[in-house]
């Protein structure tokens, strides 16, 4: 399955790909060189949502959370988000941003540890 992005959801994430935070850069560097060799895309469109982290072979989608997402309309907003993800067949990982920062390897490992298994069993 392809997941697309529509034009502001592309733009967006562009956008976003210049703008990312010190958790997420931090994640990002330990994705990119996984010794799984899983392929990890930044600032993903899909639709009119921006993922974090997507893996494509595993349907599998990571968001790192910062501070904001437990405020105002911010936890329904993500909730409506993660069941679209979800009806579109992706895993959805939330990690809080002190998590990263202060467990990046036990985060990592979780993450590829899921994306073997979801790939596993997407590829038959």
């Amino acid at each position: 399955m392809r997941l697309e992005g529509s034009g502001s959801g592309k733009r967006n994430a562009k956008r976003l790909r210049k703008e990312m935070t010190p958790p997420e850069i931090g994640l990002w560097i330990a994705l990119r060189r996984n010794e799984a060799g899983l392929r990890f895309r930044k600032q993903h469109s899909a639709d009119d949502y921006v993922l974090d982290f997507y893996c494509a072979p595993a349907q599998l989608a990571i968001e790192v959370d910062g501070e904001a997402h437990s405020r105002g309309d911010r936890p329904e907003r993500d909730a409506v988000r993660d069941a679209w993800l979800v009806s579109q067949g992706l895993q959805v990982l939330r990690y809080p941003a002190i998590e990263v920062l202060t467990n990046l390897e036990g985060v990592v490992g979780q993450i590829i540890a899921v994306a073997l298994e979801r790939r596993k069993r997407f590829q038959g």
